[in-house]
């Protein structure tokens, strides 16, 4: 026999549909080729400005969460883990959504070593209560923030990757906030 306490936990819980079924509609709304892994599972590579990007959405059913994670194509070598570390922890500290962190490169998708590192963008959204309809527009505005965060620190992490000396100068000014295009 189950409380009423419980009996409105389950029924909240029931509510919650599997929000990748609106990423899926996202998806086909900007025309991006991807690929459904699992029930529980999408990944989609995308093109922009600065560079291309590994998107995947992993849904969490016993949390009702959707784990977003942003890859830029760029990859660290690990005697440039401890700056890359540094860097995105300032990078961190002035972000209000997500976070950027460092992952080991499974995949070798964007060309890096079986030791290097990539530089992920993670956002964790919860969904508990939500019903089928309620999430595209969220999820819409997750996958804007990651992708333009992204672009924001591009050409810092980029440095990142690609410099053999950094200093923290050289850095700040790579993170500084500019206006316009040359």
């Amino acid at each position: 026999m189950t409380t009423n306490n419980e009996q409105i936990k389950i029924d909240l819980y029931s509510d919650v549909s599997n929000p990748l079924d609106g990423v899926e509609e996202i998806m086909m709304n900007n025309d991006w080729v991807y690929n459904r892994v699992a029930d529980d599972e999408m990944t989609v590579t995308i093109s922009s400005e600065q560079g291309h990007y590994k998107l995947r959405f992993l849904w969490q059913d016993e949390f009702s969460a959707m784990q977003l994670t942003c890859m830029p194509d760029i990859t660290i070598s690990p005697n440039k883990c401890d700056m890359a570390a540094q860097t995105l922890q300032t990078i961190n500290s002035g972000l209000w959504l997500g976070h950027f962190d460092l992952q080991k490169d499974m995949s070798g998708e964007f060309g890096g070593g079986s030791d290097d590192m990539m530089i992920c963008f993670r956002h964790t959204s919860l969904f508990r209560g939500n019903v089928e309809s309620s999430g595209v527009e969220h999820m819409e505005d997750v996958i804007d923030v990651a992708i333009a965060e992204c672009e924001r620190y591009y050409m810092t992490l980029d440095l990142l990757s690609r410099t053999t000396a950094h200093d923290d100068q050289t850095l700040t000014l790579a993170m500084m906030e500019t206006q316009g295009q040359s």
